[in-house]
């Protein structure tokens, strides 16, 4: 059985010039949550890569200064993906993004609702939500902001990952 990739390349969406933002964000958005973490956090670097412009400009309510430039944005979010992957595909982590588009009436902008839920093994949850602007020019964004994040429950820590794998055995006592 052959996976096959989940995601729209921003390549083939230059074809058609009519195609609107609203159109991009969809196959943005649609690639991003049908993106696996536990098997690869490198689909999601190739989604960036596909959609997002070389003078990409990140920002949100709790950073002091925005982010420039795809390398710079792409190294900062390697950072947090690699992680992530890890503690899904080794400690068995499991996680679930949702979105929910919000109506806006500027062209070019769009606004979304991001919601993602953290399982360990434990059982104990971790949900960080967040809202997203971004503004496209083309079929690439050019400006990305986070606002209204917010987290319900606390972090998850080692005891709610099973990176021991198998435990050994309790010693046997011989009488």
């Amino acid at each position: 059985m052959t996976k096959e990739q989940g995601f729209i390349s921003a390549y083939r969406i230059d074809v058609d010039p009519f195609m609107s933002s609203q159109t991009q964000e969809r196959a943005l958005n649609a690639a991003i949550i049908q993106a696996n973490i536990s098997e690869s956090f490198e689909e999601y670097l190739e989604i960036f890569d596909a959609f997002y412009d070389d003078d990409i400009e990140v920002s949100s309510e709790t950073a002091k200064e925005p982010i420039r430039g795809k390398a710079r944005v792409r190294s900062i979010l390697a950072n947090f993906l690699v992680p992530l992957h890890v503690m899904a595909e080794v400690g068995g982590l499991s996680m679930s993004i949702r979105h929910t588009a919000i109506a806006g009436d500027v062209a070019d902008e769009r606004h979304s609702a991001w919601t993602l839920e953290l399982v360990g093994v434990s059982g104990r949850t971790c949900t960080v939500s967040w809202c997203t602007l971004r503004k496209w020019n083309g079929s690439r964004v050019v400006y990305e902001y986070h606002y209204d994040e917010q987290q319900n429950g606390g972090p998850l820590t080692s005891d709610d990952l099973n990176f021991n794998g198998a435990k050994a055995a309790p010693p046997s006592t011989i009488q």
